[in-house]
């Protein structure tokens, strides 16, 4: 019977002693199919939902595209297109991910939320916000990018994304805002993050006075508003108003007299935006002795973002040193 016994007991430990093993083996695969994955980059032929769904990106992946897949098309990378966008620069898109992929895989935060846990579970709808960190030089300006999409969607990966990584290139700390795409929501996501940014910018290492905001169609309505009423206006205690509102491609009207120097750009074939609206309220922005600019681009459709490979490819340098310009701290 003490034979048997032992007998059994040695099988089962044996048995065990496989089973360990091969549950060491898969682990140790699982480790090295990661790093396997998180040495190789992302092109041009990579699935969008692969993105996605990378694990560095943990929760906020979906937030790199449109969470409602009906606004844009395309299965990779290279395929992206979204709606109201035009010149979609497939490289750029790849860098952009590439960018994030690199600086998370290292252990670096790229991604911040702006509400807390209980203000997400009391309004599930904050759950899609955020802001995604291009980091500049330490201790350097700051800058706020704001996609468009006609208020039902966030164009950030041709709108926020590519603008967010040039400023970094020149050395400015940038942050590309996803919002809630409502006018009201989308201003009360900008004034907490700016509050978010001037409560963290030590922690952050960035640098809020002199701050500039950039939007580009429905993004540029919300920078717009909330550089002109401020974040007071908007559900949060009163922080100081930008140096300057960089705006592309919006027909926005509205002049109260409390602008923010604004620089704008468009296109003269835009369907969407009417040229000369953006022309006329410049000038009245100007005519209240507010420092005010326009670049207005031949031929030039809506959404054009960086506009590389177009007549507008520089507009970003002249934006820059409009922003520069009416810096009081530099």
């Amino acid at each position: 019977m003490k034979a048997a016994m032992e007998y059994i007991y040695n099988g089962l430990k044996a048995f065990w002693g496989v089973q360990n093993n091969i549950k060491k083996g898969l682990s140790e695969a699982e480790t090295n199919l990661q790093k396997s994955q998180s040495q190789e980059d992302f092109t041009v032929n990579t699935k969008i939902e692969e993105v996605i769904k990378y694990p560095a990106f943990k929760d906020f992946g979906r937030l790199l595209f449109p969470t409602n897949k009906n606004y844009y098309s395309g299965d990779t990378l290279g395929e992206l297109s979204l709606m109201w966008y035009s010149n979609i620069n497939p490289s750029k898109t790849v860098e952009i991910v590439n960018y994030l992929k690199k600086r998370a895989d290292a252990g670096e935060t790229i991604f911040y939320d702006i509400y807390s846990d209980e203000e997400k579970l009391k309004d599930p709808s904050k759950k899609d916000t955020g802001l995604f960190f291009f980091r500049g030089n330490e201790g350097a300006k700051t800058a706020i990018i704001v996609a468009g999409g006609g208020f039902v969607y966030v164009g950030a990966m041709q709108d926020s994304f590519p603008h967010a990584l040039e400023l970094s290139k020149r050395g400015y700390n940038a942050f590309a805002l996803i919002y809630r795409p409502d006018p009201q929501a989308a201003c009360e996501d900008l004034a907490r993050a700016i509050a978010f940014l001037y409560e963290n910018a030590d922690e952050l290492g960035i640098d809020m006075q002199d701050y500039s905001l950039w939007g580009g169609s429905a993004g540029a309505r919300v920078v717009a508003w909330v550089g002109s009423h401020g974040t007071e206006s908007f559900g949060e205690k009163r922080y100081p108003r930008p140096a300057a509102v960089i705006m592309q491609y919006t027909a926005l009207t509205d002049v109260t007299g409390k602008e923010p120097p604004t620089f704008a750009v468009v296109g003269t074939s835009d369907p969407i935006v009417p040229y000369r609206v953006m022309m006329d309220r410049i000038k009245r922005i100007k005519a209240n002795g507010t420092d005010a600019e326009i670049i207005v681009f031949p031929g030039l459709s809506h959404g054009f973002g960086l506009g590389e490979g177009t007549i507008a490819e520089e507009w970003i340098d002249k934006a820059i040193e409009f922003w520069v310009k009416n810096m009081k701290n530099h």
